[in-house]
Formats: C-alpha cells, structure tokens, sequence
C-alpha cells in the first residue's frame, strides 16, 4: 500500500533574476523556469538545487511575500529569486579571505589597502573554519564551497581576468581604499622607515634615486615607488573610479 505520509512531488515556478543566470543550466536560464519539489525541501535547498549559492541572492519572494530560505515552498505560487544588493554590506566583516585560486587577486586588493588573506595552501574545509573564526568574507569562484553550512560569508568572484575580478569585488562590497598602506606579499601593515634603518637591504641604484621608503610590520619587506609605480597607480585609478560610482 502507498505510505500515506509520503508527499507527491510537485513542480514549482521559480522566476530567477538575470543577473543569477551565470549559476544555471543553460536549459534554466529563461526568465521562469520549472523544478520538482519532493514537498520536504526548504527554499534555500530549492535554491542551491538550481546551483545558485545562497551567498548570492539578496532576497526570495514567494508570491510576492519576502520570505527566508528556511521556508518551504507553497504549490501553485512562484519564487522570485533575487541577487544581492550592491554595494553590500556584511555587518562584523574584518577583510577578505580568498581560495587558492585569486593569488593576483589578493595581491591586487592589498595594493589598493584593503585587507585580503590568502593561502595558497588551504583546502575548503579551512577557509570556511577561518573565515568564520576571523569574520572575513570568503571570495571564490567555487560554487560547492559558498554552499558549505558553516560558511560565515562568502562571495562569488566574477571574472576570468584578474582586473575584472578587483572591478567585481570592488563593485560589490566598495570597500574604503588606502593605497601603499599594506603589504602585498604578506598582507601587514606599512610603515614610513628612514633609508639609513634600511640601507643594508637596499642595492646601490634604489639608495641613490629615491628617498622614501616604508617597511611592513609583519615581515620585514622594504617598498619603495619604482619602476612599477605607472602600473600600479592605474590599478588605484581604476579601482577609485568603481567604488566612487557605486557608493553614489
């Protein structure tokens, strides 16, 4: 006999917003589209099923209602799946934290002096760990990693190219900037030192030309404005010119 508790499944309109299109099949991305419920799924698991991570979506409505990823769905109504608003702001966040895969990245970013840690030797499991430990915002471009349940918070990087990805991150978040404040090697601070203090580290041709110097308080790297100074001022041009527009 058929098990009286047993749901039936039933399919459910899911209406998701364009700019969440990149997380689908290419079968869903239409402005609405059909997926089964077995009548115990949450939305939240709705919504990861299509393979969009809830660190993406800014908000579910439910036949217009706002409602949480912890409901269930209601057969016969539509979710309205929609992206996060930006510039977001997570409440509590010290910095980033990012996956092996964004060393430029996050090198990128600390040029520009927002804090980014990384380690290019850390699996998902220890990102998640830290970044919840430290309260940092997790970037990755892997999508199994933002569905992990104990993710503090996390984010998608978008982009293949390294200037895109510090557009998109800068975009999203617009995080203050402070150029020549952190070290790009190892992600501490910098501070002024007098050429004399640093003298020995320096070749002959860098103590002659220039003057100013500034030295991190994590481990020791000297930096001076060199021959990469044009390169890098474009970066702070650039990204300036990203978190202007979107702070408005």
């Amino acid at each position: 006999m058929p098990d009286p508790e047993r749901r039936t499944p039933a399919e459910l309109e899911v209406r998701p917003d364009p700019a969440l299109w990149t997380f689908l099949s290419r079968e869903r991305r239409r402005a609405r589209a059909s997926v089964r419920w077995d009548g115990d799924a949450t939305l939240g698991h709705v919504v990861q099923s299509l393979g969009i991570p809830l660190t993406e979506v800014g908000a579910l409505r439910l036949a217009g209602r706002e409602v949480s990823p912890q409901e269930r769905p209601v057969p016969g109504t539509a979710l309205a799946i929609l992206p996060v608003d930006r510039p977001q702001d997570v409440p509590g966040a010290t910095g980033f934290l990012l996956d092996v895969g964004l060393g430029t990245l996050a090198r990128r970013l600390r040029v520009l002096g927002i804090d980014a840690a990384y380690r290019n030797d850390a699996d998902d499991a220890e990102l998640v760990r830290d970044g919840a430990a430290q309260r940092r915002i997790v970037l990755t471009q892997d999508r199994g990693l933002l569905m992990r349940r104990a993710l503090w918070a996390g984010a998608h990087v978008r982009g293949d190219r390294p200037d895109d990805q510090l557009a998109d991150v800068l975009d999203r978040f617009a995080p203050p900037l402070a150029p020549s404040t952190r070290c790009t090697a190892c992600n501490g601070d910098l501070a002024p030192v007098a050429a004399e203090d640093v003298a020995d580290r320096l070749e002959a041709g860098t103590r002659r030309t220039y003057a100013e110097f500034a030295r991190c308080r994590s481990c020791g790297r000297v930096y001076w404005h060199g021959a990469h100074r044009e390169g890098l001022e474009r970066i702070v041009r650039a990204a300036r010119a990203v978190v202007a527009r979107r702070r408005g």
